[in-house]
Order: structure tokens, then sequence, then C-alpha cells
């Protein structure tokens, strides 16, 4: 897996899970990854900020009334931090790189690439992540504070409310003892929220 790996046909890129592989969790990932995990850590990502940029019509709203999910943007001297977690080789990790691209490439709006990444112990690796693909029609980057936190606090989809998925988010930085500021913020305007 190479850092300038970018997404081939249909939208994936090659993994060798013989091998097992990285991959980054920066939103519901770290609360609710759905697969188990040789190795948890926590990583950091550069280049990247977490965004609630992409509207969500498959889980957290509908294609009528989308919702708002998390997504990482790019963003010139940005760093997001989360958690990186090591799949082990062998036909759990192809079962788990079947399971991660169902979950995050269901509308197409994520990019799968393979990015670096520094570990809290100081280890580099290289992980697999999901990108915005900031040409996709989900795309809403350009939304402010106020206007994302109106849809956070009403949407909602099969996988539940918008306002979970931002809280649940939330609680698990604090519980990581990670920082924030944006995020925070933004769970205080949509508590405020009826």
């Amino acid at each position: 897996m190479g850092s300038d790996a970018g997404p081939q046909a249909g939208g994936t890129v090659p993994i060798d899970t013989d091998r097992g592989f990285w991959v980054f969790a920066y939103g519901s990932l770290m609360w609710n990854p759905g697969f188990d995990a040789a190795e948890k850590v926590l990583a950091t990502l550069d280049g990247y900020h977490r965004s609630f940029c992409m509207a969500s019509i498959v889980y957290r709203g509908t294609p009528e009334a989308p919702g708002l999910v998390l997504a990482l943007d790019r963003q010139r001297g940005a760093r997001c931090t989360g958690v990186a977690y090591r799949v082990g080789g062998g036909a759990g990790a192809a079962g788990c790189l079947s399971y991660l691209r169902e979950r995050e490439l269901v509308s197409s709006a994520y990019l799968e690439v393979v990015e670096p990444l520094t570990l809290a112990d100081g280890r580099r690796v290289e992980a697999l992540c999901y990108v915005m693909d900031c040409g996709h029609e989900q795309y809403r980057g350009m939304l402010d504070a106020g206007a994302q936190a109106e849809i956070i606090a009403r949407a909602e989809g099969p996988a539940g409310s918008n306002r979970d998925y931002l809280l649940n988010t939330v609680r698990s930085l604090h519980d990581l003892g990670l920082e924030d500021p944006e995020l925070f913020d933004l769970a205080e305007r949509v508590r405020r929220l009826p």
C-alpha cells in the first residue's frame, strides 16, 4: 500500500488482505467499528480535517430530507486525530475489508485512499482512509456551523438520529482525550435546538 495509491475503477484501492491492513477512524468507526481489530492506537492524519461536509441520504437522513455526516475534508495544514485500527491478515481481513467497503462506499461520496498516519507511539503506518469526494453532489463543505446544526438537530435516517451520531462522536472524542473545538461547538449548538 503506497501513500500515493488513489482510487481505481469502482472507487477502491488495492489492499493485501493476506498481510492485514490499517484503517483510520475519525467518526462513527471510533465508537461503532463493527469489526475486531488486532490493535487500536490513537493516530494523526495530516492534510485533512474532520468535518460535517457530507449529506447523508442513507444512514442519518433520507434523499428527501438529508442529514449530515462526517468526512475527511482535504485542507492544507490541517490535522485530524482519531483512531487507527490494525486488522490482522487472512480471511478475517478480507471480510473486514468487504464490510468497510459496503458500509463506507454506499453512495460513492467517499473516496477510498491510502494515507500515512503517525501513531501515538511514534510509528508511521500506511492506512486505509475514507475521504470526501469534494466534487460529489453530496458535498456540503460550504455550510456554516449554524446551518449544520439546524440540519443535524432534525435529520433522521434508518441508522437513527443525526443528533445521536454527532453526540456519540463527541462522547467518543472526550473518552479518548481528544480535542476538536469545532465539533464540540457544533454539539453545543445542536443541544440548544429543539
